[in-house]
């Protein structure tokens, strides 16, 4: 999928399987991560199932979060959790990590990274402790 000629982030990370990758190296991270793991259920594949989704669309493919639970609304999703400008460092440094197990070439990871930074820090909803 293209937006123009250029090829979209979502093209460029391979898709569904990578991006699929990315999701499942990410989550024991965040898991483990003492500011995230608390903020997570402990069957963690139905937010997984979201994650993929959610950065399909994201990343300019398919919209595939917005056809099966409606418009993302991602900052309202979030308002129930506590979210901390640490919880969205930790959140975008365990991203990054994933990035880099999963072998993502360092272009793509800074592009990627570029473009959920925005995102992460708009969630914040609680003052830092």
């Amino acid at each position: 999928m293209t937006s123009g000629n250029a090829p979209t982030l979502y093209a460029l990370l391979g898709g569904e399987p990578h991006l699929r990758m990315l999701v499942e190296a990410f989550y024991p991270k965040v898991q483990e991560h003492p500011l995230l793991g608390p903020l997570f259920p402990e069957d963690i594949r139905p937010v997984m199932e979201k994650q993929i989704q959610f950065l399909t669309q994201f990343f300019g493919g398919p919209m595939l979060y917005t056809e099966e639970h409606g418009h993302p609304m991602m900052r309202a999703r979030h308002m129930p959790f506590p979210i901390t400008t640490e919880r969205a460092e930790a959140w975008l440094f365990c991203m990054k990590q994933a990035a880099e197990e999963i072998g993502m070439p360092d272009d793509l990871k800074e592009i990627m990274l570029a473009r959920l930074q925005g995102p992460a820090h708009h969630f914040v909803n609680q003052a830092s402790t």
